[in-house]
């Protein structure tokens, strides 16, 4: 979810992946214990999309970001308070990124289905990306678990949000069209990743377009 962007009503917009990676932002204090804080997240953002978070350890985490031990727990009582702190990092970053794509494609909800897949392809080329921040953290946390949890508030925030754009839309089944959406979203995310193919975002992007002609033409044809 690298150090260059991995992840809304509510996937909410903010000003700073990945779920896709991006530059984690720069929100440290002018104070020393704040920049300490950040120390410890901009550490473990790269380490934890690079590298996994269950491989990385808290040693690790505290020699990288040069703070002491006793800091790092100050802030961070255990690895799982860092941890959502980092996949709150990549929610902010990924959400930004798919606002941005969407509302680029111009102001027709069906058009902004289509035009966020466009945040797809600009993750998928980056360096060391390496798949959907959020997926994989899912993938190593335990179902109920805050991280597992926090996982799961993500993904269902960005249904939410596509959800409302396919209801704005005149979509006939705005919960299916989201779905199908998010679906084709994330499954473009993991296959970025498996082959680093080219062509998936633009295929993706393709699909997308398709289930939104349909889903919104069968309303218009029966208005």
């Amino acid at each position: 979810m690298p150090r260059t962007a991995p992840a809304a009503p509510v996937a909410t917009r903010s000003t700073a992946p990945a779920t896709a990676p991006a530059a984690a932002p720069a929100t440290a204090s002018a104070t020393a214990s704040g920049t300490a804080r950040q120390r410890v997240l901009d550490a473990a953002f790269g380490l934890f999309y690079a590298r996994g978070i269950r491989a990385v350890g808290v040693d690790l985490i505290i020699a990288e970001s040069g703070v002491a031990k006793a800091t790092f727990y100050k802030y961070f009582p255990a690895k799982d308070d860092l941890v959502v702190a980092y996949l709150d990092v990549v929610d902010e970053v990924w959400s930004r990124q798919l606002h941005e794509a969407a509302e680029a494609a111009g102001p027709a909800p069906a058009d902004q289905m289509v035009g966020l897949f466009d945040a797809l392809a600009h993750a998928c080329r980056r360096e060391g990306y390496r798949g959907c921040g959020f997926i994989n953290a899912a993938a190593e946390s335990t179902p109920g678990s805050r991280v597992h949890d926090r996982t799961v508030a993500h993904k269902t925030a960005v249904r939410d949000w596509v959800r409302g754009l396919a209801a704005a839309a005149g979509a006939d089944d705005p919960d299916e069209l989201a779905r199908g959406l998010t679906l084709l979203l994330d499954g473009g995310l993991a296959s970025g990743a498996l082959d680093a193919s080219p062509e998936v975002p633009e295929i993706a992007k393709t699909s997308a377009r398709a289930l939104v002609d349909l889903a919104v033409g069968r309303t218009a044809q029966r208005s």
